[in-house]
């Protein structure tokens, strides 16, 4: 594996100076994208109806956009706006990581199903699915959805890499998602599969002794070499070495071509619906909930609480207790009710551990245990809080952090903000004043390192005294809120007067203004009406002054129009302005690489000083995309007044728009975006809240397999610089503190990659499930330029047990039920079965999934479980599902009815029967 790794390296630094995701460069419905995300769809769409029916209401999506089918999962009953954002980045999470495997690891034949690597590439889809439903159970949705990614990626190409549809197949090979099953009638290596194509576009080159026996191949791909086995087939294109090696050609069908269209579109079909099985089984295997949890189907985002626990801090705890109590109470019921609350102690020298619940009752008592204690030197461990919040925290979410004192562990500083850039989460900082004396003379210069943060994230840095915090904390109730958007942000360094110029659309509301260090302003609406700072409650809005900050709330009947901000000081300030709306964008930096399968990577680092910056852009709007017209797009200083608008503009599709600037601002820069909304015809503005800054320097690393606990794991890293060359420094920090082992220093060629490996061992009682976040950095030697790298990595048991669950029918007693359904009423039938797990690991749960009778069981720790069912005549169908606990699920059904059979569908295993019979169906 290692050496896959490593020319997987090498294939990147000759790809693209990039890292981390893929976004296909095709159209159509040949794309991984368009693939995954009909899937996706699909399966959630069931998960929802299932969950909102369930709950006794319709299920009714107004249209087909992911923000519609959003709006109706979460139900009728709460109010308020609530986003797709949250459901649009989760899909790209996924999209990113399928895409991830033509880029890192575009050599790796098992990944790709390449040069016949059937059971190897099998083994990768078996040893994902294991992760990905380990990383649910123990609520790492991230990890899961990255690993998830990539497994359909593999899944996928197994139908158009292979000669599945040559051998006329139109479903999919259900062994592939089976691991208890075996690969059959595997082509050897001995054997020759294709015939010579000289001009390299035959409809089919499989040879016909491979068709009638029905041999599974699959095409070479060398992208450094030309040789392969004698006979056999290629894959094909102008990447690939082996297609000029006789037989010539190759059988890929990736791209539709004038003479592979019929196989190009079956393999697609076949592919999508290989996914959704692969789909059904994780959500099967889950539960909807969960499931939908994984997919970002949530209505506000993650409030989490980083608080400080020191004896100086008994004010600051109880307000932080008092907060949460009124956030939860005022909010419950409603579309700004937070999804889910974290809560992350620290002291000195422990920090921890994360406590994160959907339960707002049992936050309430987690935050009621915290009790103030030891500390007793000025600094603690805040950014060891900070770091674990931003990693146990989906992206996106707001992080407020109570302390009083300096960071004891400074050196996580540069660790802190490579997180921030990649999570896009805000950190909002709440630092108070404190008696004691070594704290006083360094709050100064512990604020100032918090101010910086919180800028890069777009949060807020308020010091106030200790009476003055619950003013001051009326930030987390704005911040804590459904579809909360970012209108402007600026920060003026060194001081002036500046004017602000910002939209207010229909669809914004509870408009709030945040000013920091600045004591006079102005604010103008579009028809001229003028407040000043001394009018704390006046025609525009209400002023609220507390510490270093100014509040402005906009009064509701505010103004649609551009309105201005006027600041006048001398200090450096900060100005942000906020509202609530279901317009918003999400975005990410991306460039493009070519190879087999060309397409654009996600920068996982900042990008790549002296180079034009390329994003990737997604606008989310009510009814989708479509309900939106997009204006300028560009990139706008976080320190300047003006704009750099783009240089380049393309249209990808499903609202996706790939943006080009030529002309990079210097120092940190945000996303600005203006458009127009078509139903209410508004203009609105949008920015972005992260800020991002370019780097000469490159760090790459590719994670290709989870890790087993208590064995060590080799990643392969390559770093370079297009700066001056010399000693660069290389730290690494992960956020379980697990051991690793890497070089302190690299010696740097300009324009050259040097290769070389860190290890990380994860201890032999980590629980299966466990993810891990690995920062990796490479510095210069004067501290000018560095970059960064972030892996997500997962820790998961050895699994032997792939036998699903086995179901056995006791007996059956309907001959009761009339044959008139129209008479069923006042008759019973019932259903009774055992249920095992052989030498398995046990069930771990049984679930009804069709039927509106009563489901019983005995104990589950039982060796056979006894189930049984009792419903209606009316009710003719019963289909329950056993999952063990390692994720393997088997479905029981029965049918009582007597005529009219259904079809067998081709995309679950669902047998239907007719008359009285019954089966217990392995869930692939």
């Amino acid at each position: 594996m290692m050496s896959v790794l490593r020319v997987a390296l090498l294939g990147l630094a000759l790809l693209a100076r990039t890292t981390v995701a893929f976004l296909s460069a095709g159209s159509g419905m040949s794309s991984h994208v368009n693939i995954t995300g009909t899937a996706l769809l699909q399966e959630v769409t069931k998960a929802c109806r299932t969950v909102i029916e369930e709950a006794g209401h319709e299920f009714q999506p107004t249209g087909s956009s992911p923000e519609e089918l959003v709006q109706a999962c979460l139900g009728p009953t709460a109010t308020g706006q609530v986003s797709g954002a949250k459901f649009r980045s989760a899909l790209q999470e996924i999209y990113n990581q399928n895409g991830l495997v033509d880029h890192d690891l575009v050599s790796s034949a098992p990944h790709h199903f390449n040069s016949e690597a059937f059971l190897e590439g099998r083994g990768l889809i078996t040893e994902g699915m294991v992760a990905i439903k380990a990383n649910i159970r123990k609520e790492n949705f991230q990890a899961a959805r990255e690993t998830l990614g990539r497994v359909l990626h593999t899944l996928q190409d197994f139908y158009s890499h292979s000669n599945w549809v040559e051998l006329g197949h139109t479903a999919p090979y259900i062994n592939l998602i089976r691991p208890d099953l075996p690969l059959e009638n595997l082509a050897d290596v001995n054997t020759p599969t294709c015939r010579d194509c000289e001009n390299g576009n035959c409809p089919n080159s499989i040879l016909p002794s491979i068709l009638q026996e029905m041999k599974l191949t699959s095409g070479y791909l060398g992208i450094f070499y030309s040789s392969k086995p004698q006979g056999k087939c290629s894959h094909g294109g102008e990447s690939d070495l082996t297609s000029k090696t006789v037989p010539r050609g190759g059988i890929s069908k990736c791209e539709r071509r004038f003479d592979n269209v019929a196989l190009h579109n079956t393999a697609v079909n076949i592919a999508t619906s290989a996914s959704l099985q692969l789909l059904e089984n994780l959500r099967l295997a889950v539960g909807d909930k969960e499931f939908l949890r994984m997919m970002g189907i949530a209505r506000s985002a993650v409030v989490c609480f980083v608080i400080d626990t020191t004896g100086s801090m008994s004010d600051d705890i109880k307000e932080a207790r008092a907060v949460v109590n009124e956030m939860i109470d005022s909010k419950k019921g409603t579309q700004d009710e937070p999804s889910e609350y974290i809560l992350v102690p620290f002291n000195d020298p422990e920090f921890g551990p994360m406590i994160r619940t959907s339960d707002p009752d049992k936050m309430k008592k987690e935050i009621a245990k915290l009790r103030p204690g030891g500390g007793g030197d000025a600094p603690e461990m805040c950014f060891s809080g900070i770091q674990l919040a931003l990693t146990g925290a989906p992206s996106g979410s707001h992080i407020y952090v109570f302390t009083d004192a300096a960071a004891k562990d400074i050196e996580l500083k540069d660790t802190i903000a490579a997180l921030i850039r990649r999570t896009k989460s805000t950190v909002t900082f709440f630092m108070t004043s404190s008696r004691r004396r070594r704290r006083r003379s360094t709050t100064a210069e512990a604020f100032e390192q918090y101010k910086k943060l919180a800028l890069a994230s777009g949060g807020q840095a308020i010091l106030v005294t200790k009476k003055q915090l619950p003013q001051a904390t009326s930030i987390i109730r704005d911040t804590s809120t459904s579809a909360l958007v970012t209108i402007l942000q600026r920060a003026v360094n060194p001081g002036k007067k500046e004017t602000f110029h910002f939209m207010v659309d229909e669809s914004i509301k509870n408009v709030t203004i945040y000013i920091t260090e600045a004591d006079v302003f102005s604010l103008t609406n579009p028809a001229g009406v003028s407040q000043s700072n001394s009018e704390a409650s006046g025609k525009l809005g209400t002023i609220q002054t507390v510490g270093n900050l100014r509040r402005i709330r906009l009064n509701d009947d505010n103004r649609i129009g551009t309105w201005k901000v006027q600041i006048d000081s001398l200090q450096p300030y900060t100005v942000k302005i906020t509202g609530q709306s279901i317009i918003t964008f999400i975005y990410n930096f991306v460039e493009m690489f070519k190879g087999p399968h060309p397409g654009y990577a996600l920068l996982s680092g900042r990008p790549q000083a002296g180079q034009p910056v390329t994003l990737l852009l997604s606008v989310v709007g009510k009814k989708g995309p479509s309900s939106l017209t997009v204006g300028n797009i560009g990139l706008v200083a976080l320190s300047g007044p003006e704009a750099v608008n783009i240089s380049k503009m393309t249209d990808m599709g499903g609202g996706d728009i790939l943006m080009t600037v030529d002309e990079v601002p210097e120092g940190e820069f945000l996303v600005i975006l203006t458009g127009k909304d078509k139903e209410s015809k508004s203009e609105f503005q949008r920015q972005s809240t992260t800020a991002m800054s370019m780097s000469k320097v490159n760090i790459q690393a590719v994670v290709s397999s989870s890790m087993e606990p208590g064995k060590l794991l080799e990643l392969p890293f390559s770093v370079m610089t297009q700066g001056p060359g010399g000693i660069f420094s290389i730290n690494a920090k992960n956020d379980r503190d697990f051991p690793m082992d890497y070089p302190s220093s690299l010696s740097l060629t300009t324009g050259e990659n040097i290769n070389d490996t860190l290890t990380i061992t994860p201890p032999a009682r980590t629980p299966s499930g466990t993810d891990v976040t690995l920062t990796m950095e490479a510095r210069s030697s004067d501290g000018v330029d560095s970059n960064y790298v972030i892996l997500r990595l997962s820790v998961v048991n050895k699994i032997t047990d792939f036998v699903p669950p086995v179901c056995e029918v006791v007996k059956v007693l309907a001959n009761d039920c009339p044959q008139d359904v129209s008479d069923c009423g006042p008759f019973q039938w019932e259903y009774s079965a055992n249920i095992t797990d052989g030498n398995g690991t046990g069930i771990n749960s049984i679930s009804l999934q069709q039927g509106n009778g009563t489901l019983t069981h005995t104990p589950l720790n039982s060796t056979i479980i006894h189930a049984k069912y009792n419903a209606s005549c009316c009710s003719q169908i019963v289909e329950f599902i056993a999952v063990d606990d390692v994720g393997n699920v088997g479905k029981c059904y029965h049918s009582i009815v007597r005529s009219g059979c259904p079809p067998a569908s081709a995309l679950s295993l669902s047998l239907w029967f007719c008359l009285i019979v019954s089966a217990f169906i392995v869930r692939p």
